[in-house]
Order: structure tokens, then C-alpha cells, then sequence
């Protein structure tokens, strides 16, 4: 969603960080091309005023530290000043701190993503907080709106409301609260109706709602793609029923990204959750400082180490690492490594997290890195009998002809996935007898010797200890306790072009 705006950013502040020393006029030009860049993003003018005129005064008469440039000190103040916009990374998350059952309230218009998000929550709260949680249905006006959440919560074995035919969504939440205190329910999830625009109706049956059920949390559930918009919205929810938090959807699409910017600085309420997919999984907390990162280039290792953590089966990781140490990394073995990195967001998901990406925006283009190759690649896979997974040698012309017509694609494919494979495998036993290879520095340099990678719980507080900051487009600088880390300097994919199954477009 914001990556529109981190590139104008990226390349404004790319322009000030090779300077030596800055002027005021300097800084005034500066600051005209990111009150456009933020403008063209869809944030509201007021915000970025009151944004631009912080970090000129900051600009102007900041203190520059010796080991950074005038330039470089202004792109602090601007992710600074993005972190503060965006609130403090310990406003996210849901307060579950109340009496039993906790009623949290779910508002916003029709289409926003209400139900889903309500279903995504009840998981999160049911899967990761181990709460006991009970959704109910307030919207009589959208057809099959109580149906949808009831299927919802069939297939996450989460418990929903009945339905009963003609009452009023306050007495559904009288209804609701009572069932949640006799069946002993931490939590129960009250999804609202909806409607296509701001309404009296609305904002009244909201209010009616919020005095019967005195919710402990009222957040507003908004679409990302708002824009404009998104101010009006917030600001007439939060004055009618009184916000505690917003919940952003859709932030995998590509909106501009004002509307965190303009709906945490005009209501003052945190954002605290983000959708960023349509699976029932794709709900994450809001962190202010990894967001400013990832806008102007810096990357958010902490976030890209936490999905890994998620995603990764650590059993399944442990044994994969022994085949690999004895050379038996198999056709079978990359496949589960391209699902797990299909489940932790694509190619295009975790480069986004990546210090530094943003500058090689170009490169990544002409390399073809796109998460239909990686389909692809899994489709030949699975077109394979079990046999010639094991032993890929024995994949001859006519066998490969045959495989390229079970996925629907070129026998040339299947040749890039065999080669893409040997190459792995050729890797993966120089590692296994001991031969230094990146890998292998790196673990060592990280601290865990003996040829084992980190547990996921070591790479998190790794990742926590690395800085998030670094300049746009250079790699984060690394602390001293990891010497063999350092000097590694800009990003760059070299060789991404003739990597097997990443070639340039045709």
C-alpha cells in the first residue's frame, strides 16, 4: 500500500543524503516535494501541513552528529516525525483487560470488511491469546450478513450467535452479552451494520448499541483505499459513538497510504490492526516504527523475522537441515521450502521487508520476481511421481515431456526447476561436509557455531537488535558483536537474472 509513497519519498530524501552540507533553501525545497509526494498519497492537507512545518523547524536547527551528513540527519527527522504521525508502537493491539466477558465493538461502513475482519479477529483472540470468544451478528439490513458470519465461525470452530428472526440489533447485543456470561466467554465480537455512506440512521443505531453493550473497545473498521475520505469517516464515528482504535483492511492493495497517516493524526486514536490479506490468518498488529521504516526504504526485519517464526514448522525446518547436512536435499524438500515462503508473503511480501530493496526497485522488475513463478515451480513439482522426486536423475526426455503436460507448462520449466534444484543441493552439501560458505560465515558470525541455524526465538532477538533505521537504500549498520557481518554495504542481486526460473520477461 505504501509503495507509492515510499518511492517519492525515497527519492527526495536520496537526494539530500549525498549533499555535505545543507542550506535552509535547501531544506525548503525539500520539504515542497514531500508536502506533494504526501498530498498525491491521499493524506489530508491538514495533516500535512502540521507535518511539513515540524520537520522544516527540526530540520533547520538540528545538531548534526559527526558520523552522519546534514542530509542523512533529515531523513531521521522525517521517519521521526512518520513514526509520530503514525502513533507509538505501544498503542497496537487489542486491551483485554476487563471484566469477563469484554465486549468489543466493530463499526464502519458497508464493504470495509466488518464481518471478515470480525472473524479474523475471533481467531487471532481464540488461536494466540487462548480466549474463549463468541461472535454475534447486528446487521439485519444486508442480506445473508448473519449467515456470513455464521459460516465463518463454522469454519474456524468458533462459536456464533443464533439467529433469530425479527429482533432489533440492540436486543441481539443484550442477547449476545447474556449468552457470553451463562456459556462463561472471555470475549464477545459484535459486528455492526453498515452502510454505503454516512448516515443518521447509522451513527444512531451505533450509539443505541454502545449504551446497551458498554463495549470496552469500539474500533472502526476501514478500508485502506479510502483516501479523502477516511478523515470524514473516522471523525464522525469517533464523535458519535467514541472510538478506542482503528482497524486498516486491504493494506495489501494499492492504495496510496494516506489514510494511516491522516486518521491516527486527525482522531487521535490508534491504529491498532491491519489486514493484509483475505484469509482468515491475515490480521496484524500496527507498529508506527516499522511502517515508517518500510516507507522510506529502511526495510522491518523485526516483522520479516516474526512471519518466519509463524510460518516455519520447526520440526519439519530440523529435518530438512539434517537431509540437507548429508546432501539428501531432494525435489520433495524444495517444494516445502517454496510453500513456506508462498505462506509468509510471496516473494514480493518479504523483499518489501527488506533493508534497502526499494533502491534495486528496477533490478527486481527485470529479474522477474513474482509469485507466479514460484506457483510454477510448485506445479512442476507436483506433476512428479513420488519416485522421480527422490531421484530427479532419472527425469529423462520423455518423462519430462510428460510432467510439462500435467502443469500445463514448457519442458524448458521443468528444466529450470531441475536446475534451480541441483544448484540448491549442490549448496546445500558444501554446507553439510563443512565447506564455508555464506551460510556459514554468517551463522558463525551470529553466534551459533556448530552448523545450526538459529531457533526462531534467537533470529527474533537478533533481528531486535539490528537498528531499523540505515539510510534509503543502504543495508542497516550491524552492531559490534557481529563482526562477521559488517562491511556487507549496499544490497545488491547479482546473478538474479540467471538464476533458474527468475529470468527476464519475454
Amino acid at each position: 500500500m505504501f509503495d507509492n509513497l515510499s518511492e517519492k519519498l525515497g527519492g527526495i530524501l536520496d537526494r539530500l543524503t549525498g549533499r555535505g552540507s545543507l542550506s535552509e533553501a535547501d531544506v525548503d525545497a525539500a520539504m515542497r516535494e514531500v508536502r506533494r509526494a504526501l498530498l498525491e498519497a491521499d493524506v489530508s492537507l491538514d495533516v500535512v501541513r502540521s507535518f511539513v512545518e515540524r520537520v522544516r523547524e527540526q530540520a533547520i536547527g538540528a545538531t548534526v552528529v559527526k558520523s552522519v551528513t546534514p542530509g542523512q540527519m533529515v531523513v531521521k527527522i522525517v521517519h521521526d516525525e512518520l513514526v509520530a504521525t503514525l502513533g507509538s508502537d505501544g498503542e497496537g493491539g487489542i486491551d483485554l483487560q476487563a471484566v469477563p466477558p469484554v465486549a468489543i465493538m466493530m463499526v464502519g461502513l458497508q464493504g470495509s470488511g466488518k464481518t471478515t475482519t470480525t472473524a479474523k479477529l475471533a481467531r487471532r483472540l481464540t488461536q494466540r491469546d487462548k480466549r474463549k470468544v463468541l461472535m454475534a451478528s447486528l446487521d439485519i439490513y444486508r442480506p445473508a450478513a448473519m449467515e456470513q458470519l455464521a459460516v465463518l465461525g463454522r469454519d474456524l470452530d468458533i462459536q456464533t450467535l443464533p439467529i433469530v428472526a425479527g429482533q432489533k440489533p440492540a436486543d441481539i447485543a443484550k442477547r449476545a452479552l447474556s449468552a457470553a456470561k451463562l456459556g462463561g466467554y472471555d470475549v464477545v465480537l459484535l459486528d455492526t451494520a453498515g452502510r454505503t455512506t454516512l448516515d443518521e440512521e447509522m451513527m444512531s443505531e451505533a450509539a443505541e448499541i454502545k449504551a446497551v453493550a458498554n463495549p470496552h473497545e469500539v474500533l472502526l473498521v476501514a478500508d485502506a483505499l479510502t483516501g479523502q475520505d477516511a478523515v470524514n469517516l473516522a471523525r464522525s464515528f469517533d464523535q458519535r459513538v467514541g472510538l478506542t482504535g482503528i482497524v486498516l483492511t486491504r493494506v495489501d492493495g494499492d492504495g496510496r497510504g494516506g489514510a494511516a497517516l491522516s486518521m491516527r493524526a486527525v482522531t487521535g486514536k490508534p491504529i491498532k490492526l491491519i489486514g493484509t490479506g483475505e484469509k482468515t490468518d491475515a490480521l496484524e498488529d500496527f507498529y508506527p516504527s516499522r511502517i515508517a521504516g518500510r516507507i522510506l526504504g529502511m526495510g522491518d526485519v523485526v516483522s520479516l523475522v516474526e512471519k518466519a517464526a509463524a510460518h516455519i514448522d520447526a520440526e519439519k525446518a530440523a529435518r530438512t537441515a539434517e537431509k540437507m547436512r548429508k546432501g539428501q536435499f531432494d525435489l520433495g524438500d524444495m517444494r516445502d521450502q517454496l510453500i513456506q515462503m508462498s505462506n509468509m508473503g510471496g516473494l514480493s511480501g518479504l523483499m518489501g521487508m527488506m533493508p534497502g530493496i526499494a533502491k534495486l526497485k528496477n533490478q527486481i522488475a527485470s529479474a522477474n520476481l513474482d509469485d507466479k513463478v514460484v506457483k510454477r515451480q510448485i506445479a512442476v513439482i507436483d506433476s512428479m511421481t513420488r519416485q522421480e522426486r527422490k531421484n530427479p536423475d532419472i527425469l529423462k526426455a520423455s518423462r519430462k515431456k510428460r510432467i510439462a503436460a500435467g502443469c500445463g507448462l514448457k519442458v524448458e520449466e521443468v528444466n529450470k526447476v531441475l536446475k534451480m534444484h541441483r544448484n540448491m543441493a549442490d549448496m546445500m552439501k558444501a554446507m553439510g561436509q563443512g565447506k564455508r560458505g555464506p551460510m556459514a560465515g554468517i551463522a558463525q558470525a551470529m553466534g551459533f557455531g556448530g552448523g545450526g541455524m538459529p531457533s526462531p526465538d534467537q533470529m527474533k532477538a537478533l533481528a531486535e537488535k539490528m537498528p531499523q533505521g540505515g539510510m534509503p537504500g543502504q543495508m542497516p549498520s550491524l552492531p559490534k558483536e557481529f563482526p562477521g557481518l559488517t562491511g556487507l554495504g549496499k544490497p545488491t542481486l547479482p546473478g538474479l537474472g540467471g538464476f533458474p526460473g527468475f529470468g527476464k520477461k519475454k
